[in-house]
């Protein structure tokens, strides 16, 4: 089974660029750790916690229809449901929820385990 490092998606409404052409359809790489931890040295994110979405964003959207580059002034222009939805989407592929399979040492029953997101 091959591993999934790009993931394709159709934002709901599209970005609209300066010479009004639509664009919806994109891909999103998995994220790295420096992908998370870069926009925190960010002066934007520093001032305004809310930013990190926006710059986390334009590290990990690699393609949006035609455009030259994805960068924080694009992601910045979406609309607010596009930005949900890569949001949501980011979230979704970069999940750190585990199932495993554990043995109750008392009883010896099997079962899924899941855990949790870091810190919470």
């Amino acid at each position: 089974m091959e591993f999934k490092t790009e993931y394709e998606f159709i934002l709901p409404r599209g970005y609209v660029d300066a010479d009004g052409n639509i664009h919806r359809e994109g891909v999103m790489r998995l994220a790295s750790a420096k992908d998370e931890i870069a926009p925190l040295n960010d002066l934007r994110v520093q001032r305004n916690r809310a930013y990190l979405i926006i710059v986390l964003l334009s590290r990990v959207v690699t393609r949006l229809g035609n455009l030259s580059e994805v960068n924080s002034t694009v992601v910045e222009n979406l609309f607010a449901a596009d930005l949900r939805f890569l949001e949501e989407m980011y979230n979704r592929i970069n999940e750190d929820e585990a199932q495993v399979e554990v043995t109750c040492p008392e009883c010896g029953a099997r079962f899924q385990k899941e855990f949790g997101r870091l810190g919470e």
